[in-house]
């Protein structure tokens, strides 16, 4: 804290946090916003208070909501400060004796009060305009000079160009002044026009602690606009100057009339007093739900006792917006709920830096969105408890979900000691709904045949391991992949942070259960070793296994489950990987699996992000589906371990089939088939089945972009098309003696076509 004072004006103080020194103006009794940028006055008050409160780092204008100006647009003011106090100060600058010419008495009064102007008032409210006048004055004075013909006037008017020189001098090294001088031809005393390009202050309401710069960029294109359910106005500019990107939300929270901010101030307050306990975030649902209500109770008291008249809606959409900044997550829940944005980086030291995104078409954007050093703090304080999880000095790394109304995501937070400069967050986030094979065609990741060899794969009971690189979307994959498994079997999830849509299914009528199991970079934890997680499915009865990310000392625990106990079904995991031969080496070498155990491995799909030529852009696609050969010793690279049934191609930009997939030189599919009569020893019924299902996965996809209906591609649709392929092929298998496909799709695509016209009535 630091001593109040107060000048002309509003009253001021100079606060410390941290590393920054703040001059924080209290404006609450001004009838107009302030503004450095549009009021002359405010500025020239606060160079000012400048010349006082030397090393400001930081100028906030506290309103009903904070007007910040960052450390660039201080140092700007700060050079004015300095160059003001430094022309005051030099007596030669301001010597009205100089001007004193006999002969020339008015003259030297009229040049007095324009010296006088430019040093003691257009300085501090005007420095372009000053710079401006300065200039002018000294031609036009050297024009006066030339053509004078009284000695007398000629002296006082050199003398007020000697005067005039180092104030321009001053003026000219000004760092404003050369960001401005592209916008001065014809500049217009007064014009408050360049300012607006230069200074742009961010703007938090009092209830929140995010900071927003809400003004669009300057000389930005505009290349994207659209709406979030919950009205936030989103905005894509391509910058001027720069690669960069710039992604602009104008949540509602932030174009609220006065009265409403006072309201959400009010009950802020009110709901402060009561602090969420750990037993609270246990069941964060059920805990956002009790103060949606009590803060919709709380709204609608504090409307009648102010004279407020609100509809239902607009106490529905402020309880929710106060919820978000008590017990929520602010602006994140805001970004989160942007189905385009995949991964949100929140980066140290807070408080200075824009938060940054990845988005769905645009790829990496900055946000126009600061977060201070108070809402990190708290979120790492609310992610503790919904985890139970610790990020302390001996644990500087918590790895954990969130799930928030119409979003999910996963989080990875860094602190001390590990990152010397405080708190940083990763945000991944998750589709709200299960991805589905159908969706994954739609947007290019896979072909319908591979879609197809996927399904045939996982109805085959075999063993794989989804492999990529970070962000090539390997756990989204591995969720599509369960929609595959037909809801007659028992699944079983181990997971240490909770990604796989797990509940979504549960809804769906799947037999699934989710462990949650301990955390590889996390110490001293109640919660169950991964290994340990592991061995117990094996007690749990028949059940396809599914693991989230193998990483640790599980993957010895999952080969023994794959080798032993579970290749009666699906045993499917991700794995960090970029190639087949990748994930066997970090498999084998660096988790110590041996060499003998990883041949229990059926298939490996590899997931890695494709970029363009020019590196501005990527897309997720699946560029390999290998299948693992069990004759081989000691290398499978060299000793043909690893046979591609299907590779992408760039060109085409999409997965082609192999030459040993065509030719039916694959012993997975020929594994698989041994255990169906009307299979065995025929590749080309095998083959034909696959062709099958790839047949139906695309004719979804074709009906869905056909009707306008992107429904059929969601899951419960997709799993209860599915459902209907394997009451159809069953039928006629009993009909016909065998599974003939022709007439396997002709009955699916009428139970298609009557399905689909019952979706587009209701």
């Amino acid at each position: 804290m630091g001593e109040s004072k107060k000048k002309e004006g509003c009253p001021y103080s100079v606060e410390h946090e941290g590393e920054e020194t703040i001059l924080l103006v209290k404006c609450e009794k001004c009838q107009l916003s302030p503004s450095i940028e549009d009021n002359e006055e405010c500025m020239g008050a606060t160079v000012e208070r400048l010349t006082e409160a030397k090393g400001t780092t930081k100028i906030i204008f506290a309103q009903k909501r904070n007007y910040e100006y960052g450390v660039d647009q201080t140092a700007l003011l700060n050079d004015v400060a300095s160059a003001y106090l430094r022309l005051i100060r030099d007596k030669n600058t301001f010597n009205i004796e100089r001007l004193n010419i006999i002969g020339a008495v008015q003259l030297a009064s009229a040049y007095y009060m324009q010296i006088k102007n430019l040093l003691f008032e257009l300085i501090k409210s005007d420095p372009l305009g000053a710079y401006v006048k300065t200039k002018r004055l000294i031609r036009e004075g050297n024009i006066i000079y030339d053509k004078e013909t009284s000695k007398a006037r000629a002296q006082c008017t050199r003398a007020f160009i000697d005067m005039l020189k180092p104030i321009d001098n001053e003026l000219s090294k000004l760092k404003i002044v050369k960001i401005a001088k592209p916008h001065l031809a014809g500049y217009k005393i007064g014009n408050r026009d360049v300012y607006r390009r230069i200074f742009t202050p961010t703007i938090k309401p009092d209830f929140m602690y995010t900071k927003l710069a809400s003004a669009y960029p300057n000389d930005a294109e505009e290349i994207d606009a659209y709406k979030l359910d919950d009205g936030t106005e989103i905005t894509i500019f391509r910058l001027k100057d720069t690669i960069q990107t710039l992604y602009h939300a104008v949540p509602p929270e932030f174009t609220l009339s006065e009265d409403r901010y006072e309201l959400l101030d009010q009950a802020k307050k009110v709901l402060a007093s009561h602090k969420p306990t750990e037993q609270e975030f246990v069941d964060p649902k059920r805990m956002r739900q009790v103060f949606l209500n009590v803060g919709h109770d709380l709204i609608e008291e504090l409307a009648e006792y102010n004279k407020i008249d609100l509809t239902e809606k607009e106490k529905v959409q402020l309880a929710e917006i106060l919820v978000r900044y008590t017990v929520g997550f602010g602006m994140i829940e805001v970004l989160l709920k942007d189905t385009k944005i995949q991964d949100i980086t929140v980066n140290s030291p807070t408080g200075r830096t824009p938060i940054f995104l990845v988005h769905a078409d645009y790829g990496d954007c900055k946000t126009n969105i600061i977060p201070t050093h108070t809402e990190v703090e708290s979120w790492a304080t609310k992610l503790r408890m919904i985890s139970g999880r610790p990020l302390d000095e001996a644990n500087p790394i918590l790895d954990t979900g969130l799930e928030l109304p119409g979003a999910k995501a996963r989080i990875a937070v860094i602190s001390k000691p590990l990152n010397p400069s405080g708190l940083a967050y990763a945000f991944r986030r998750h589709r709200d709904k299960p991805w589905t094979l159908p969706l994954y065609i739609q947007k290019k990741m896979l072909t319908p045949l591979a879609a197809g060899l996927i399904s045939f794969i996982v109805d085959g009971s075999r063993t794989m391991l989804i492999a990529g690189t970070r962000s090539a979307g390997k756990t989204s994959l591995l969720g599509a992949v369960l929609t595959e498994i037909m809801r007659r079997y028992r699944i079983i999830t181990i997971e240490d942070t909770l990604e796989l849509p797990t509940s979504a299914l549960r809804d769906m009528g799947y037999n699934i259960q989710h462990m949650k199991v301990a955390s590889a970079m996390t110490k001293g934890t109640s919660e169950v070793p991964a290994a340990e997680g592991l061995r117990t499915t094996l007690r749990l009865g028949d059940s396809c296994l599914i693991i989230g990310e193998v990483r640790s000392t599980e993957a010895l625990a999952l080969y023994e489950a794959m080798r032993v106990g579970a290749m009666a079904n699906v045993v499917a995991g991700t794995i960090h990987g970029d190639s087949p031969y990748g994930v066997y080496d970090r498999v084998v070498n660096d988790l110590g699996v041996p060499k003998t155990s990883f041949k229990a491995t059926d298939i490996i799909i590899v997931a890695n992000p494709i970029k363009s030529p020019d590196g501005l852009h990527k897309w997720r696609r699946v560029t390999q589906i290998t299948e693992v050969r069990k004759e081989w010793e000691n290398d499978p690279l060299l000793e043909h371990g690893f046979v591609d049934l299907m590779k992408y191609d760039a060109k085409k930009d999409e997965l082609v089939p192999t030459k040993d997939l065509l030719e039916g030189d694959c012993e997975i599919l020929k594994k698989i088939a041994e255990n169906v009569k009307e299979w065995s020893g025929n590749w080309d019924a095998v083959w034909e089945n696959v062709l099958l299902r790839a047949q139906i996965k695309e004719e979804i996809v074709n009906v869905s972009e056909k009707e306008n209906l992107p429904i059929i591609l969601e899951a419960e649709f997709v799993i209860q098309a599915n459902d209907e392929f394997h009451r159809i092929s069953e039928n006629v298998k009993e009909e016909r003696g065998r599974l003939d496909s022709k007439r396997i799709f002709s009955l699916w695509k009428a139970w298609l076509k009557e399905a689909v016209n019952k979706v587009k009535h209701t």
